[in-house]
């Protein structure tokens, strides 16, 4: 097959040790590829080497040490051992600002790609971008040493389509999305995949289909979730419990499933559905068009750490409390439940706004990593739950990991204020929990609950 030996051993490189590039060199290491990690950040291939891997997913440590200590996984600074590979794999950070792609690091991988790309290997680019930037950016700089796309080597696109907390298990089992520059770029992706992973595979009649694949998706999550919070704030206005009517409405059939309205909570972050729209809304309105949807969508989920906070002091308030008096414990920064990922977390804003209104705020989340959380926050997290609990007026529960779902608030009943209220941003307690919170003198109040 062009841009693949059709038997034998697989070797990869990956370009970008970040989220993505880890675990995915990680899980080919696993199944017998031999691989390369490649990353410009001295610092991180130190730790690496070291075993002090730095980003917290379920497993993904482990395994990347496995493979170090197998050898079927190196990671060095050097591109070198790219013209050695058969297949080439860009996940490097594509950030947005302002709307538009920060394409430096992008650039700086393809330039130095091409001048050790050769005959006969398979490029396949993972970073998510806007579409038409593989076939206007990346290709003319991979071409730059004089091998030509589609002839010399191959160009695939295969958006990754990972979620955090469970990207191992979805490398493994997610079906692989493929687009190719030309037809035997895409055969040749796909066979990889299928070769090494065993996964089924969508194939896309262009590099911009696959592109749009996963702007898609982000889209629908967020303009979905965005949907989710307006009806939380209407349903607190009107007393009636957001969950239960999400649970009911999600019973109607429609289309191929069900009606599905995802959960509110106090906010969207990660590295993905806070920029993968606005790589959709800057694609339109390059060529002239405006999408209404996103910029809405975008402002609604980004009101809700402030929207959140608000609630918080308003909690306070009824139990007779002015901010300035007040400890709050914060229990989870991350941005989701079940990660220690810091990146665009709402909780930052959340607890910048109690911090500015005056409150003692204590901070714990055993995932994350407690010099990145000082950094990010400006606050040194406590070591436990009791200590962040001691005292506390109001405990916001603002990421639900299994660590914080295993503590029972009822035991630290004694520890927290007389008067103490749960503000739940993204536990999602059901009423028998509730009902026993306020049996034991808390209050409760939920987003929309």
């Amino acid at each position: 097959m062009k841009f693949l030996p059709e038997q034998g051993d697989l070797s990869a490189a990956v370009i970008g040790m970040g989220y993505v590039g880890s675990a995915t060199a990680a899980v080919l290491a696993d199944v017998g590829v031999d691989v390369v990690g490649i990353d410009v950040d001295p610092d991180l291939i130190d730790r690496l080497e070291r075993r002090r891997f730095r980003l917290s997913e379920p497993g993904l440590p482990e395994l990347l040490y496995r493979g170090l200590d197998s050898g079927r996984l190196r990671v060095t600074t050097d591109y070198g051992p790219v013209s050695d590979v058969d297949v080439v794999i860009v996940a490097v950070g594509t950030p947005v600002q302002d709307t538009e792609l920060v394409d430096v690091y992008l650039r700086a991988a393809c330039a130095e790609l091409s001048k050790r790309l050769r005959k006969g290997q398979l490029v396949i680019l993972k970073s998510t971008v806007p579409p038409g930037v593989p076939r206007k950016l990346v290709a003319p700089l991979l071409q730059g040493d004089g091998l030509t796309v589609g002839e010399d080597f191959g160009l695939a696109f295969c958006p990754e389509r990972l979620s955090e907390g469970r990207a191992l298990h979805e490398l493994r089992t997610f079906p692989m999305v493929v687009g190719g520059w030309c037809a035997d770029s895409g055969a040749a992706a796909a066979a990889f995949w299928r070769r090494t992973l065993g996964v089924e595979i969508v194939p896309c009649s262009s590099l911009e289909s696959a592109e749009m694949v996963k702007l898609a998706g982000n889209w629908w999550i967020d303009h979905n979730i965005a949907l989710a919070n307006d009806l939380a704030k209407l349903c607190a206005t009107l007393n009636v419990d957001v969950l239960e009517v999400i649970a009911a409405a999600n019973t109607m059939p429609k289309g191929s499933g069900n009606v599905n309205i995802l959960l509110p909570s106090v906010g969207v972050g990660g590295s993905c559905l806070t920029k993968d729209p606005w790589m959709v809304w800057r694609a339109a309105h390059d060529r002239g068009l405006e999408l209404d949807t996103i910029p809405v969508a975008r402002k609604v989920n980004d009101s809700m750490p402030g929207y959140t906070a608000d609630l918080i002091i308003e909690e306070l308030a009824r139990l007779g409390r002015r901010p300035e008096q007040a400890k709050i414990a914060v229990l989870g920064v991350a941005f989701k439940n079940n990660t220690g990922d810091l990146r665009a977390t709402p909780t930052l804003p959340v607890v910048s706004a109690l911090l500015r209104s005056g409150a003692e705020v204590a901070v714990y989340d055993p995932l994350a990593d407690p010099g990145e959380v000082e950094r990010v926050f400006g606050l040194t997290p406590v070591r436990t739950a009791r200590e962040a609990l001691a005292g506390a007026d109001c405990v916001a529960v603002l990421a639900l990991h299994d660590q914080i779902a295993a503590i029972d608030l009822v035991a630290f009943r004694e520890s927290v204020a007389p008067s103490c209220v749960i503000v739940d941003g993204r536990a999602y307690y059901p009423r028998e929990t509730i009902d026993r919170f306020r049996r034991h003198g808390f209050a409760y109040r939920g987003i929309g609950r």
